[in-house]
């Protein structure tokens, strides 16, 4: 690290009252607030949700209070993780629509820490999601306007730099606060960012935190385009405009890895939780070209975890189908939904061979919704399988 990324790491591990439990100092302790048991406790997890077919389906919307009620009604459950999508991509990008489920979230009585999708943001440009297309003959793009209004559909014509600014003015409107009931204190990349590099500050959703020596890290990485490579409406090439979004954000998602992985070898944390929205390792029927993008945080994650030594558990979305594996391991063990386990992940990104790694994609998109009962054992060391790994197991808990 440099001297800068060290000073802040300094001040990661000196803010103790962000840092020994992941609650706020005036909030109950990890020992003794709700879901916490000897240690223990549970999160729960899901992504890819409420979905709509087409614009006007409400359906999985109208659902979500009744789901999150029974997430609620669990009083294991003290934290709940969102890993992206919050509309399909088939509905479109709106601030009136981002605003609603902002307002159903407070319906949660547990904290809750939500990471952006490609669906809210990165994909706006797309035309299914109300932004437009690009036309060669004029060499303009012709944007997506309602009928009764002449007005574009989308927030700023679906352009995605906007859009994510959009998304951080309603979810991550005060840096290092959750959203949900209570207040669960995490520390932000907006707070924390290395000086050497000052745009690192505005990556506001990449959050740590850290209970009962499970250190929870969150990474800003939209799936379905490659990490944002697809030009924006169908343009023959990337604008500049794309190229230093998605630079920018590779750049500030390596260095907030490697400040939580410093941070998780000083606090001699026992277990980390990777929490990001895309599939890396999913072809999407597409060529491996297509997940190139994604390669430099892959190698990243497991130079990091080798050095760990310990258990890295990874939590995505993105492919909406569940999927328990190993995708850094050849002949790793796969479990999930029927077919899911057809295609080996490990071919999309060979030559890794990390043990202490396990990932788990979480069921979306579809009726019932579904979230993921996650327990965080300390005392325990599960060898891998379909529903546990080290610290970690597992069960999944569809509505209804």
């Amino acid at each position: 690290m440099t001297l800068a990324a060290g000073a802040v790491l300094v001040a990661v591990l000196g803010t103790s009252s962000a840092w020994g439990d992941g609650r706020s100092a005036d909030g109950p302790s990890a020992d003794h607030g709700r879901g916490a048991r000897n240690g223990a406790f549970t999160v729960a997890v899901y992504g890819d949700a409420p979905y709509g077919t087409k614009p006007t389906d409400t359906a999985e919307f109208e659902a979500t209070p009744a789901f999150i009620d029974s997430v609620n009604a669990d009083p294991d459950v003290s934290t709940v993780l969102h890993v992206g999508d919050i509309h399909s991509g088939k509905q479109y990008c709106t601030q009136a629509y981002d605003q609603s489920i902002y307002d159903t979230w407070t319906r949660f009585a547990d904290p809750l820490v939500y990471t952006p999708g490609d669906n809210e943001w990165t994909d706006c440009h797309k035309p299914g999601e109300g932004g437009g297309t690009y036309d060669a003959g004029t060499g303009q793009i012709n944007y997506l306007t309602d009928p009764a209004t002449g007005q574009p559909i989308d927030y700023a014509q679906g352009n995605p730099v906007a859009n994510l600014q959009l998304v951080r003015s309603i979810f991550f409107a005060r840096a290092g606060h959750t959203l949900g009931g209570g207040d669960l204190r995490v520390l932000s990349q907006a707070q924390l960012h290395d000086p050497t590099h000052p745009t690192d500050a505005q990556f506001v959703e990449n959050v740590m935190w850290q209970r009962h020596r499970t250190l929870f890290v969150t990474l800003n990485v939209p799936g379905g385009s490659n990490d944002d490579a697809d030009p924006w409406y169908g343009a023959p090439a990337e604008s500049a405009q794309q190229q230093q979004e998605r630079a920018q954000r590779e750049a500030a998602d390596r260095r907030w890895l490697d400040l939580a992985f410093a941070a998780a070898h000083a606090s001699r944390a026992t277990s980390v939780v990777l929490l990001a929205q895309a599939d890396m390792w999913d072809l999407d029927g597409k060529t491996s070209a297509h997940l190139t993008n994604y390669e430099p945080l892959i190698a990243s994650i497991a130079q990091h975890t080798t050095r760990f030594g310990r258990p890295v558990l990874l939590i995505n979305g993105d492919s909406h189908v569940y999927r328990s594996d190993d995708p850094l391991a050849p002949g790793s063990a796969c479990s999930g939904e029927p077919g899911v386990c057809d295609t080996d992940a490990w071919t999309a990104h060979p030559s890794y061979d990390v043990p202490n790694f396990h990932r788990i994609v979480v069921h979306g998109s579809t009726f019932p919704l579904e979230w993921l009962k996650l327990r965080i054992d300390p005392r325990t060391d599960a060898p891998p399988s379909d529903s546990a790994f080290g610290p970690f197991s597992w069960t999944r808990e569809p509505q209804g």
